[in-house]
């Protein structure tokens, strides 16, 4: 039977202005195919759109198959609410809207209101507990075939919205287009608009109960985004990663135990290298692995430890600041792309650690703040929800849907791009609630202190799931306090990181080495001081970027002297670095001594290798990590003072540090003398506990390094003297500002003695 036309609506006023203005909580309600009765009492189906931009609509009617049955829809609104009645139907059936514009052109859509609800219920209760651990896989927007059609799947959580629509240009940003679907009191809107494909912009229009605040937000599960100043999300199909790295992964539990070397490059990639010939000057994620992997080959790091690649608006903020949690920065590429640099690094034996920013985010208007015109994500009193030296806003990790966006978060990088550890930043800030306030600037816990006790909680969850979830990835704390157990498993109290900062050992060595060294001998606990804490956590000793801005002077420059004991005290750095206990961390342009603080708009320097100082320095770190990765006395019992021994802690009068180095096995070790001084120590005595021929394997003083050349001539034999409360000793040539690495021989040597 021909549908029916009719002068009148089977839907109220009412209803019609609240679709037109865009106010209904839940169009499914109202729009698409419904039963109704007919105005002589017969039971039929009704199909009701809205379509602003329509001069006239009619329904292909699909039942018997294509090409189908043409029939015109019925305007019953001015703006364009058209409805079509089947009194001969009994039930819904497949149809095709056609739509005529105002200037004549016409297309054929399916309609998204004639579509179930695809989240379950099951869905939504782990949702709204907070125990969603794939919620991205649920949330956000995903290429997916519904009842036959293909399409996008959009779902995002606004509890406090009168009504949230998808916008892009598929609808001319016109949020009475599409609005979304209310799943109840979780807060939770959905809606499958078929026909949308990949590489499609989008945004969520939110109008609040709140004085009607309406907005237009970033998806916050958004799996790619716009490149900046642009801020939208775009839809993307990250289902089809390919990966090669199957045998990195089926080895990164061993390579990446406490006992391995673990030498981390820090890189920000907007500015490693650039290209002045591109329009915005950055490279892309493809460039930059293959180029990056060439480097690491040659200088033997271990990881790459990237600055924060999640989208976000300000460059300046070096992605510390970010709005698109689940969306690799379109800065460098596409998420196939970062997916191609991840897999290449493995492929080629490279750890990659990302930076994670669950501490705090931007308050721009189309990120999380705010979000559906209430404080949703932040704490909405500013004592607790306000970073004010950063101007930020502060994650309220007491709220369970925040909580499992952040843990969702950190398994979505572990799960979707094999990355290999978290470096979670401002743990400091995470922990204490008087965090850079002042009295009455901030409220206390219940129990009267300053712990954060809904954030420590966080912290310790996503320790637990992360590595019950990845077992053999990382977690690192960028944690500045005394906080006692931030790298000790939960179980016995602790945070449950894998390893932790160590900012302490960071402001003491960058502090002392400054000095002229004629005054170093007034500082010598500076040195010695972290020892007496060096293993009560798995500590990284980090000369990372937050050395190198804001005026403190490049690593180089802050050295004291002329030119010459400014290279000679790096290396001097650099060397005790790689001998003290503990995994080592660099950041880019440290390696070739750039003069310069780093500066994000700009590649780092690298035309200073032309010069003999800058090479012998990228030579000395290339040696350190090799020597490093070699000698297990170096890397094996970071942790534990069975790996370390004092040889001489007191000469503060030379300013003369020696320590051993052991490894698992015993008679593996590895003597550090360093000598702060620019004189040279003759016949200077260290007691050793074996005799045999102690072999110079690194002097930061060598030639090679651009040194003064000052050594042993390749080692030297032990005497049966006892000096400093050992049977043996050797005598020294230290050279000035520098480094001796020296190896213990072991029983059976031919070198040996007993």
């Amino acid at each position: 039977m021909a549908l029916m036309t009719r002068q009148y609506s089977t839907v109220s006023q009412s209803d019609l202005d609240l679709i037109t203005q865009a106010q209904h909580w839940n169009p499914y309600t109202i729009l698409g195919p419904h039963p109704v009765t007919t105005s002589d009492g017969k039971k039929a189906w009704t199909v009701r759109a809205f379509l602003p931009e329509a001069r006239k609509a009619g329904i292909v009617d699909l039942s018997k198959g294509e090409p189908g049955k043409l029939g015109p829809m019925e305007k019953t609104h001015a703006d364009g609410f058209f409805e079509a009645v089947f009194p001969d139907r009994t039930g819904p059936f497949p149809y095709r809207l056609r739509i005529e514009n105002h200037e004549g052109h016409s297309w054929e859509s399916v309609d998204p209101y004639a579509f179930d609800p695809i989240l379950t219920d099951f869905d939504l209760h782990l949702l709204g507990e907070g125990t969603h651990l794939r919620n991205y896989e649920k949330l956000g927007a995903h290429l997916i075939t519904h009842q036959g059609f293909r399409g996008v799947l959009f779902g995002v959580w606004a509890p406090n919205a009168q009504r949230v629509s998808v916008v892009g240009n598929f609808n001319h940003w016109d949020g009475r287009r599409h609005p979304m679907r209310s799943r109840g009191a979780t807060g939770i809107w959905e809606i499958f608009i078929p026909d949308l494909a990949e590489g499609e912009v989008y945004k969520f229009e939110i109008k609040s109960r709140n004085h009607g605040y309406t907005v237009q937000k970033t998806d916050p599960y958004g799996l790619a985004s716009e490149m900046r100043p642009k801020t939208a999300s775009v839809v993307w199909d990250i289902d089809r990663l390919s990966w090669g790295d199957k045998d990195w992964m089926a080895r990164r539990t061993e390579n990446q135990a406490l006992d391995k070397p673990m030498a981390f490059y820090e890189v920000h990639l907007g500015s490693w290298k650039r290209k002045v010939e591109k329009e915005n000057g950055f490279l892309g994620y493809r460039e930059l692995a293959k180029d990056l992997v060439e480097y690491l080959d040659k200088t033997h790091f271990t990881h790459v430890e990237l600055m924060p690649i999640t989208e976000h608006p300000f460059d300046g903020s070096w992605g510390y600041q970010p709005v698109g949690y689940f969306a690799p920065t379109a800065r460098h590429g596409t998420p196939d792309d970062f997916a191609f640099f991840v897999d290449y690094l493995h492929q080629h034996g490279y750890g990659v650690i990302l930076d994670w920013v669950p501490a705090h985010f931007p308050s721009d208007v189309h990120g999380l703040g705010y979000f559906d015109g209430t404080h949703l994500y932040e704490h909405a009193d500013p004592r607790l929800g306000e970073h004010r030296d950063w101007g930020t806003k502060i994650f309220n990790y007491g709220r369970p849907e925040v909580r499992n966006f952040l843990l969702g978060n950190a398994l979505f990088w572990l799960d979707r791009y094999h990355i290999d550890g978290l470096r979670v930043d401002a743990v400091a800030s995470m922990l204490y609630l008087d965090y850079s306030r002042n009295p009455g600037e901030w409220i206390p816990n219940i129990f009267g202190g300053n712990e954060n006790l809904e954030a420590i909680d966080f912290l310790k969850q996503l320790n637990e799931i992360c590595h019950r979830e990845h077992p053999g990835i990382l977690t690192m704390a960028e944690e500045s306090t005394s906080w006692s157990g931030v790298s000790r498993p939960t179980y016995l109290g602790g945070l449950g990181f894998s390893l932790k900062w160590n900012m302490g050992w960071m402001n003491d060595t960058l502090r002392y080495i400054a000095k002229d060294p004629v005054h170093r001998k007034y500082e010598h606990g500076a040195l010695t001081f972290s020892m007496i804490y060096a293993f009560t956590e798995n500590f990284v000793l980090p000369l990372s970027h937050d050395e190198v801005v804001h005026g403190k002077k490049s690593i180089l420059d802050k050295m004291p002297g002329d030119v010459w004991q400014k290279f000679a005290n790096l290396r001097l750095l650099y060397g005790y670095m790689y001998g003290h206990p503990g995994k080592k961390l660099l950041f880019m342009g440290d390696e070739i001594a750039q003069w310069r603080e780093w500066n994000h708009d700009e590649s780092i320097d690298w035309h200073l290798l032309q010069w003999k100082d800058h090479q012998g320095v990228a030579q000395l770190v290339t040696d350190l990590n090799a020597l490093y990765k070699s000698e297990t006395a170096l890397h094996q019992i970071d942790f534990d003072w069975q790996g370390y021994e004092w040889l001489e802690l007191h000469d503060w009068e030379n300013s003369v540090l020696a320590f051993l180095r052991r490894g698992k096995d015993p008679e593996e070790a590895i003597v550090v003398v360093c000598n702060f001084t620019p004189v040279v120590r003759y016949d200077y005595r260290v007691g050793v506990p074996a005799g045999g021929f102690y072999r110079e394997l690194l002097n930061t003083d060598a030639d090679i390094y651009n040194g003064s050349n000052v050594g042993n001539q390749g080692g030297v034999w032990a005497v049966r003297e006892p000096h400093a409360g050992r049977p043996f000793h050797i005598s020294l040539k230290v050279p000035p500002l520098g480094v001796l690495f020296l190896k213990a021989p072991k029983a059976g040597d031919p070198q040996s003695l007993s």
